[in-house]
């Protein structure tokens, strides 16, 4: 029988249980995307290094404009041209300008940029007909950084525009990220067949190995995938010893439930301990969660949709212990087009698909059941109908996760 937890038990216990592996390594810039950072994105510097201009035009005091217009424009006198990587060699003094490109440094004494749309010549002069204020067309040293700021935490996955960031830094040109775990990942079943060959009845293809294993790939962990293993208790043991010894994690499709030929919690509990056998959500009720060692062991439920709501949501928490990742996840609302009926004292994932009317974002329930897995490759995301709800009526706003 089945002793299970609720969601938030379940992650609690996951929570509780690792800790990170503390392996870490350097990368390429470009490489760390999507990694974990292993340390604080520091700046060194300030970022930009001098204040510039944002536009080509003439670099000014901006007191030198005010009450300027187009029919009475203020005459300055040029003192200089500002070269693209060079720093200026004059100082700017009262009535005053300096052409200026986009990305010129700012001589000492000015203050503001004029666009040279709003400027004409008249005879050696500059003419401004439009008044600018202090910092205007500017960006100041400092602004896009300086000196101690974290530019990206410990334990984030780094996106593009962190490693951008970095880049701008002088970064020695790699960065300090995690190691990806390695995740074995084991399909039971004697009906299981590889996903490239064609059943016979009573066969069905092998399609967890390879959704883990895209699954994995997507949370930045390494899978190793050990084929199909027969619904027998030793080779079942013996493949489970190899993982064991080989990975970080252990992922164990099918075998999960109570059956006669589920051998997947006795097999788990003689190299560790099982911390619960049970989810109360829907799909994936028969899940198992062990621990050998500080790896973790999940035994996954062989119906597809099950397996992937359980790997989203749970192993991905483990992964993110293991890995000392930050989760963050966005999750928009939406509004349901349809009632969404649930009565069955265990919390349900709904993949929706999502679409906009009236300025507003609505969420389509996509119905399924967790043997079926076309329906997740058709939505935009899902959610979570709580276990002591009895369903949402149409209307309801809803949490959206990405699946």
């Amino acid at each position: 029988m089945f002793t299970v937890k609720t969601p938030a038990e379940a992650l609690a216990v996951i929570r509780g249980a690792f800790l990170p592996l503390g392996d870490t390594e350097r990368v390429p810039l470009a490489a760390a995307v999507g990694r974990v950072a292993a340390e604080d994105g520091l700046a060194g510097e300030f970022v930009p290094a001098f204040t510039r201009s944002t536009v080509d035009g003439y670099a000014v005091r901006a007191a030198d404009t005010f009450g300027c217009s187009d029919s009475l424009p203020a005459l300055l006198r040029p003192a200089g041209k500002i070269e693209m990587g060079e720093a200026p060699a004059f100082s700017l003094e009262a009535g005053c300008c300096a052409a200026i490109p986009t990305g010129g440094a700012l001589p000492d004494g000015a203050d503001a940029v004029v666009m040279v749309e709003f400027s004409e010549t008249f005879g050696g002069d500059v003419g401004v007909l439009k008044p600018v204020a202090p910092g205007e067309n500017l960006i100041y040293q400092g602004d896009d950084a300086q000196p101690g700021q974290v530019l990206f935490a410990k334990g984030r996955r780094l996106t593009p525009a962190d490693v951008g960031a970095r880049a701008a830094l002088g970064s020695p040109g790699t960065l300090a990220v995690v190691k990806k775990p390695v995740v074995g990942i084991l399909s039971t079943g004697n009906e299981l067949v590889p996903a490239d060959q064609t059943p016979r009845a009573g066969e069905i293809r092998d399609v967890n190995s390879d959704l883990l294993a895209a699954l994995m790939i997507s949370f930045g962990a390494q899978p190793v995938c050990y084929g199909i293993i027969r619904d027998e208790e030793q080779p079942l043991r013996e493949a489970l010893a190899t993982a064991l010894n080989e990975c970080d994690a252990v992922l164990l499709s099918g075998g999960s439930s109570v059956g006669e030929k589920d051998h997947t919690a006795a097999l788990i509990a003689e190299r560790g301990e099982i911390l619960f056998h049970g989810l109360a959500v829907k799909p994936g009720k028969p899940t198992i969660l062990g621990k050998v060692g500080n790896k973790p062991v999940f035994g996954l439920p062989g119906h597809p949709a099950a397996a992937y709501f359980v790997t989203r949501v749970f192993v991905r928490e483990a992964l993110a212990r293991l890995t000392g990742e930050t989760l963050s996840e966005r999750t928009p609302t939406a509004v349901l087009d349809e009632p969404v009926g649930s009565n069955h004292g265990r919390a349900e994932f709904v993949p929706v698909t999502l679409y906009e009317r009236g300025g507003k974002t609505f969420a389509h329930p996509l119905h399924s059941k967790s043997g079926l897995v076309a329906p997740l490759a058709k939505a935009d995301g899902f959610c979570m109908i709580d276990a002591d709800c009895e369903g949402l009526p149409a209307g309801s706003e809803i949490a959206v996760r990405e699946v």
